[in-house]
């Protein structure tokens, strides 16, 4: 379980790096990260959080909040997700993340992206999504399946199956076209150097 406060710093500054605005800009208009912060706060009280009355008080207070956050922003992040740090939202709306879904470091999520159950019987469960992955606007991804770390996800682009590290994938249903990763699509502070370019076009396309 990360550190509220340490998540919460590596979130506001991926947004204060990406986007060149001041922290107090970001906290005060970001939708986005008026999300990620009631999910970390709510997360912390799922996990945290053990005295009877005041866990109750808590978590009435943190569906509550859920729930305006759902209505002015259009994204539902359940405090049972597992997500690492540096989450970054550029653009809100139509934003679906299940409760079990497990996403790594330095990810970024597009509007209209839905991440939930899929599959029948034993077959039947979430996405495992690993560290630096870039989801583009309106995709899909669905089942008891393994996104690899540096993964670029197109547009539209609906996935039911595993993807390696490094593949960028497109269409519907998505198919690998190459492995260039997502690096150029995400940026942090202290990132390591790399030399992959993949041309934006091809994952909006």
């Amino acid at each position: 379980m990360l550190d509220l406060f340490e998540a919460l710093k590596v979130d506001i500054d991926r947004y204060v790096y990406t986007d060149s605005y001041s922290w107090l800009m970001i906290v005060l208009f970001k939708q986005g990260i008026w999300a990620t912060i009631q999910y970390r706060f709510s997360r912390w009280v799922h996990i945290k959080v053990h005295v009877p009355v005041i866990r109750q008080l808590l978590k009435a207070f943190c569906a509550i909040w859920q729930k305006l956050i759902e209505i002015i922003t259009g994204m539902e992040i359940p405090n049972r997700a597992e997500i690492g740090k540096g989450l970054y939202i550029p653009h809100t709306g139509g934003i679906y993340i299940h409760c079990d879904v497990k996403i790594g470091d330095y990810c970024n999520l597009s509007q209209e992206v839905t991440i939930g159950v899929g599959g029948r019987g034993e077959k039947k469960g979430c996405p495992q999504i690993g560290d630096q992955v870039y989801i583009a606007p309106g995709a899909k991804i669905f089942g008891p399946i393994t996104i690899g770390n540096d993964v670029a996800i197109g547009a539209n682009a609906v996935v039911t199956k595993d993807l390696p590290d490094n593949a960028v994938a497109v269409g519907i249903p998505a198919k690998v076209i190459n492995y260039k990763g997502s690096q150029d699509f995400i940026k942090y502070r202290d990132k390591p150097e790399s030399s992959v370019n993949t041309p934006m076009e091809k994952l909006e396309c």
